[in-house]
C-alpha cells in the first residue's frame, strides 16, 4: 500500500449552535492532523469565523474552495453549503440550525457516495429540530444506513480498550423486547463479526453477549427472552465456529470488568451498552457504524448546548472519531489492493 495516501474526510458541521464547530476548529487547530489526512469541512466561512473568533484558535486555518474535485492537500478545507447569512446562536437550537446541520450532512453524503470521499466523521445534531421531510430518521445511524441502501447496519461504540454493539438502537425501552429476535441477533452480530475482521483486523474475535433482563433472566424467573431467543442464538453461532459467549448479566459483567476478556460486547438496548461505555471511555469513545458500504464515524457525545457558549468542550472524542476513520480507511483500502 502507498504510505502516501491520506483520506479525504468530510466532517459535518452538526447543530451549528452546539459544540460541532468547536470540536473541529480545535481538532484542526493541529495541523499534524494534516499528516493523516486531508479534512474537508462542509459549512460556511461565517460559522467557522465567528467560532474561531470566539475561541481566539489563532492556529486554526482554511482554504474555501468550491467543490470536492478542488481540494487542497496538506489544508483543511472548507465547502460552503450553509446559508452564509445563519446566524450563530451558541447554546440555543433553532429551526435555521437545524436546517444547516441538513444541509451539511445532505452535502457530505452526496460527495461520499459519488466517491469523492474517502469517509465522514459527523458532528453531532439535534435530533428533533433536524426532522424534516427530507429526514425523518431517529439519528445519524438510521439515515447513513438508509442513504447508502445497506441491508442492515450496526451502532458499534469504539475506544481503545472496549467495543460494544447493540442489537436495538434509538427506539423506545418498552419496545425493546418485541423487537428482539433470534434472527436480529444472528444478522447483526455477523455484521460485527465482519466489521471486526474488516475494519479493525481482528481475525478470530472473541465477542460477549449481554442478557435482556436482570441476572440474564435468572433460569426463566425473571424473564425468558434468554432462554427462548438469545441463547439459541449464541449456539448457534458457535456452530458456526464463531467464539461467542453469554448471555452475560450486565451489571455484575462491567462491575467485574469481564469485558477486558473480549473483542467485543454486545448489548440488547441503546443505554445497556451506553451507559457502561460513556462511564468507562466518555472522553476518548466514537461512534462507528458498522455494516455500511462507507465509512462514518461520529463522537460518542450530543450537541452540548448548556456548553456551547462557554467554549470549554474537549475536542478529545472528535479526534479520536478522525483518527478513527483514518484507520478503517486504510485497512479496507489495504484489502482491496491486489497480492502481488
Amino acid at each position: 500500500m502507498d504510505n502516501r495516501f491520506k483520506a479525504r474526510l468530510g466532517l459535518t458541521i452538526g447543530d451549528t449552535n452546539g459544540i460541532g464547530p468547536e470540536v473541529i476548529i480545535k481538532t484542526l487547530s493541529d495541523q499534524r492532523i494534516l499528516n493523516f489526512c486531508t479534512p474537508v469541512i462542509y459549512a460556511s466561512a461565517n460559522v467557522l469565523n465567528k467560532v474561531r473568533k470566539a475561541l481566539s484558535a489563532e492556529h486554526f486555518h482554511y482554504q474555501q474552495v468550491a467543490s470536492v474535485q478542488a481540494i487542497v492537500p496538506k489544508k483543511v478545507n472548507l465547502i460552503s453549503c450553509i446559508d452564509e447569512a445563519l446566524e450563530v446562536n451558541l447554546g440555543n437550537p433553532t429551526p435555521e440550525s437545524g436546517k444547516a446541520s441538513l444541509d451539511s450532512l445532505m452535502a457530505a453524503c452526496k460527495d461520499l457516495k459519488a466517491g469523492l470521499l474517502d469517509g465522514i466523521v459527523t458532528a453531532p445534531i439535534d435530533k428533533e429540530n433536524i426532522q424534516t421531510d427530507e429526514f425523518r430518521f431517529p439519528g445519524h445511524t438510521e439515515f447513513l444506513t438508509s442513504y447508502f441502501d445497506a441491508p442492515e447496519s450496526l451502532m458499534l461504540l469504539v475506544s481503545e480498550n472496549l467495543r460494544v454493539a447493540t442489537i436495538t438502537g434509538h427506539m423506545a425501552v418498552k419496545d425493546v423486547s418485541s423487537k428482539i429476535s433470534f434472527d436480529l441477533i444472528i444478522r447483526k452480530v455477523t455484521i460485527l463479526l465482519e466489521s471486526l475482521r474488516k475494519d479493525f483486523g481482528i481475525l478470530k474475535p472473541r465477542i460477549a453477549i449481554l442478557g435482556l433482563n436482570p441476572h440474564a433472566g435468572e433460569n426463566g424467573l425473571l424473564g425468558t427472552e434468554e432462554q427462548e431467543i438469545i441463547r439459541p442464538a449464541i449456539m448457534h453461532l458457535k456452530e458456526k465456529g464463531h467464539l461467542i459467549f453469554g448471555p452475560y448479566p450486565a451489571d455484575g459483567f462491567f462491575g467485574m470488568q469481564q469485558y477486558k476478556q473480549f473483542d467485543a460486547v454486545v448489548s440488547m438496548y441503546h443505554d445497556q451498552g451506553l451507559i457502561p461505555f460513556k462511564t468507562l471511555a466518555f472522553e476518548n469513545g466514537v461512534n462507528f457504524t458498522a455494516g455500511l458500504p462507507v465509512v462514518r464515524t461520529s463522537p460518542d457525545h450530543g450537541t452540548a448546548y448548556s456548553i456551547a457558549d462557554k467554549h470549554t468542550a474537549s475536542e478529545t472524542s472528535f479526534k479520536e472519531a478522525l483518527f478513527l476513520a483514518c484507520d478503517v480507511i486504510k485497512k479496507r483500502t489495504a484489502e482491496q489492493m491486489p497480492v502481488v
